[in-house]
């Protein structure tokens, strides 16, 4: 980038490049993002002469395309550059046009002092670098493969099998000989001591077995097995134990990186799971709506059934089902006494439809009983989380007989919470960010002591910096949410550098080619979402009582809003109402469009209808913009707002039958991470328009499966709307064909078996991993925990003391 700087300011763009400073100079702003540049280089190059060359196919446009941020300060210009994914670089350009390259210290130097934050005759602040614990370990080097963890991990350890054959033959030897359920020994007894003695073994078991028809159950040569040093694990039949050891004669032999992972899958070294969410409702009914309560709890519950079920399966391939083995998986969460009509005071509730899934509620610690026995905002509950896992650890043991084998973190209190514990316990940990908010509140980081009494992000980023770098392995929706696109930053990325004035620069906040990143997108639930078109799963009398609150009950109570026409076709959004969701931008695009209005209804699901009601106060602030809107705009008779909370059941029917209205699903969030409501919608049928700033871009094909909208740009989200409104009235048969192709999408990519199998082939190939690397891993860790105790644990004291004075 360096090298096509230089040929601007030799050549004949140097004029334009002059001009271009001048006038965003004129603009009289000292930052500006990306949006901002590529408008205004649009403006400057509409007065050129040579518009179609310089805005198309100049090195100039090339340098703006790349070009993320530009800071102006007095004496020069200052440009963030990312010429591919996952890079950065940064220039100066001095007043005289001549370019320097700048470090990333000099450049959050440059971001401090933009917002009169930079003192160095007071003393430097902390510096905060992962990289050289990275140094040592292997990385990915092409940004296509970033979120391809596995895979390279299995290539990388199957050539050092080969290249350094007897070191690691005998770590995977002592790996196998690990394996115990409660007293019962798996896999390997003593009869086989040294990697050698196990090479011969496998060779004479497999003779052995060749003896054997291939659907002879394990029991009738389990006693040979055991006598040549084999114990149950391997499978359940004559075929599937040959198969396995195959596997293992080979790895021994000739390594290979394929073998190795369906090797490592197979092993049986995961029966007992912790999931951790402490934040908002977690419960089973009457829960979602509420603040800090929505997709998270769903992604959750259907994940523990699906692990439960895919656990049982492999005990049953392994052949374990013979020792009476019982898998068990626990949410813990935080208990609420004050818990309103929900379940959320309950020490342990089963979750339905499974064996031996459990929600294990531990309450905060009564520091202030005035807060800490009443629902905490997500913002707010930082204080509490270290107390919580010691808390939690004991009870966990109790519950589970035993430390889990796997702890799985959710957003960035349940991650720091699973850091804690898979510490304390030395378990193999990952995490789930599902949404990182410093991507989602634009300048967080360099303005966070304006808005730390609110939002607390100094704790928070702290918090994401130490679960990132602690866990074995990150799992992630799309590979957008590591490293972005073309045009935008990941929310992964976003922490590889940045500043918090005056508290910490972050020279090195994650390494985004580290194998540690895998991409396992969540699935959705067949049994309660399903297409509107198949009759023989519904149930009429919830059907209808759905359609008549949909769109006819006069029930203040419930619903604000009486349609004039409810034969219109509906345009349908269902989320939290918080600025993200965006929610009132939907309304505001409605409100706008004369059209939309005279072709379509709105109808919304979100929240509370009274701001009284609430205790959140983006909620509140966002249920009086929404009267707002519906009072300028007039849409008295056009809009429904349903105030209430849905069951699951209730919710998949409520798609269903906007389906039978064939109606449409908008899904306007400023930001998604991913989207679970727009998987609920496709399934059932609903042709969807969803944000294009997010995980929809990998879920969704524009045009295809459904549409992509601009949420901030009202007038072309109405435009694409009606453009598909149109082509339903040309051809009849177009939104049945978009409803099908979305059923399709969904069905072929986003069930919970593909996720819960790659989930649990994750955790036992990083298992691997972490067991012949912990002596390198050990560095990285107390370099993590120094954070926590440090910066992380003040500032939680901080906020504790003055939840202490509130009332």
């Amino acid at each position: 980038m360096f090298d096509l700087i230089q040929e601007i300011l030799k050549g004949d763009e140097k004029n334009n490049l002059e001009q271009f400073v001048n006038l965003l100079r004129q603009l009289e702003k000292k930052y500006l993002l990306r949006n901002e540049i590529l408008n205004s280089f649009h403006d400057y190059c509409q007065k050129q002469e040579n518009y179609d060359h310089l805005y198309h196919s100049s090195d100039l446009s090339k340098l703006v395309y790349f070009t993320q941020e530009i800071i102006l300060d007095t004496e020069s210009l200052c440009l963030v550059v990312r010429p591919q994914i996952a890079t950065q670089q940064a220039y100066r350009l001095l007043e005289d046009f001549t370019v320097e390259a700048i470090s990333i210290q000099e450049l959050l130097n440059l971001r401090d002092r933009l917002v009169n934050r930079y003192h160095p005759q007071e003393g430097e602040v902390l510096k905060i670098d992962f990289q050289p614990f990275y140094d040592y370990s292997p990385v990915i080097r092409d940004p296509k493969n970033i979120g391809k963890g596995v895979a390279f991990l299995n290539r990388y350890l199957s050539s050092k099998l080969f290249d350094d054959s007897r070191q690691w033959q005998d770590a995977l030897f002592n790996f196998l000989r690990l394996h115990r359920y409660n007293d019962a020994q798996l896999l390997i007894n003593e009869r086989i001591q040294t990697q050698q003695q196990l090479s011969n073994c496998v060779k004479r078991a497999l003779i052995l077995l060749g003896k054997y028809p291939a659907d002879t159950a394990y029991k009738n040569f389990c006693t040979e097995l055991q006598n040549l040093g084999f114990e149950p694990g391997w499978g359940n039949t004559a075929h599937r134990v040959q198969e396995t050891l195959e596997m293992l004669d080979q790895l021994i032999d000739s390594p290979d990186h394929q073998v190795l992972e369906d090797f490592i899958s197979r092993i049986p070294m995961i029966f007992r799971i912790l999931l951790v969410s402490p934040h908002g409702w977690f419960g089973q009914e009457g829960v979602l709506g509420r603040p800090d309560t929505g997709g998270q709890v769903v992604y959750i519950l259907d994940q523990v059934k699906g692990l439960e079920k895919q656990i049982q399966d492999n005990i049953k391939l392994s052949g374990l089902d013979v020792l009476n083995i019982e898998p068990k998986v626990i949410v813990l969460t935080r208990l609420i006494p004050n818990s309103e009509d929900t379940t959320c005071h309950q020490r342990l509730e089963k979750i339905y439809d499974t064996d031996n899934a459990w929600i294990l509620r531990v309450p905060f610690r009564e520091y202030n009983p005035q807060i800490t026995q009443n629902w905490i905002s997500r913002f707010e509950i930082w204080p509490y989380l270290e107390t919580f896992a010691i808390d939690a650890e004991q009870e966990l043991l109790e519950q589970l007989q035993g430390k889990p084998d796997l702890i799985v973190g959710n957003y960035s209190d349940g991650n720091l919470v699973a850091f804690l514990l898979a510490r304390r316990m030395n378990v193999t940990q990952c995490i789930i960010a599902h949404a990182l908010e410093k991507s989602k509140y634009l300048f967080s980081n360099l303005y966070w002591q304006d808005l730390e009494d609110k939002y607390h992000f100094s704790l928070q980023f702290t918090a994401d910096l130490i679960a990132m770098n602690g866990a074995n392995f990150i799992v992630s929706s799309t590979y957008q949410e590591i490293v972005g696109t073309q045009d935008s930053v990941g929310q992964y990325e976003s922490y590889q550098s940045f500043t918090m004035p005056d508290l910490y620069h972050v020279l090195s906040g994650i390494e985004l080619f580290s194998p540690k990143f895998n991409i396992v997108p969540p699935g959705v639930n067949e049994d309660v979402y399903f297409p509107y078109s198949r009759i023989e799963g519904r149930n009429l009398s919830d059907r209808s009582r759905l359609e008549n609150l949909l769109f006819t009950l006069e029930d203040a109570t419930q619903v604000f809003g009486k349609l004039a026409d409810p034969s219109k076709r509906p345009l349908f959004s269902m989320a939290r109402l918080d600025r993200i969701k965006n929610l009132t931008g939907l309304a505001e695009c409605f409100g706008k469009s004369k059209e939309l209005q005279e072709r379509c209804n709105l109808i919304l699901i979100a929240g509370k209808l009274k701001s009284e009601d609430s205790t959140d106060h983006e909620e509140i602030s966002e249920i009086e913009k929404l009267y707002q809107i519906i009072d300028q705009y007039n849409l008295h008779g056009k809009i429904r707002w349903l105030g209430v909370r849905l069951s699951k059941d209730d919710s998949g029917e409520v798609y269903r039958v906007i389906g039978d209205h064939q109606g449409i699903f908008v899904q306007p969030a400023l930001f998604e991470a991913f989207g679970l409501t727009i998987l609920e919608a496709m399934i059932s049928g609903l042709p969807t328009f969803a944000t294009r700033f997010g995980g929809p871009l990998e879920i969704i094909q524009d045009q295809i499966n459904g549409f992509y909208i601009n949420p901030t740009d009202h007038t072309e989200m109405a435009e694409i709307i009606l453009k598909f409104i149109s082509k339903c009235d040309q051809n009849p048969n177009y939104w049945n064909e978009i409803s099908q192709r979305s059923q399709e999408r969904v069905y072929s990519n986003y069930t919970w078996k593909i996720h819960t199998n790659r989930l649990l082939s994750l955790a036992k190939i990083y298992s691997f991993w972490n067991y012949i690397s912990k002596e390198q891993r050990e560095e990285l860790l107390r370099y993590t925990e120094s954070l926590f105790h440090l910066i992380y644990k003040p500032r939680a004291k901080m906020l504790l003391e003055k939840h202490m004075h509130r009332h």
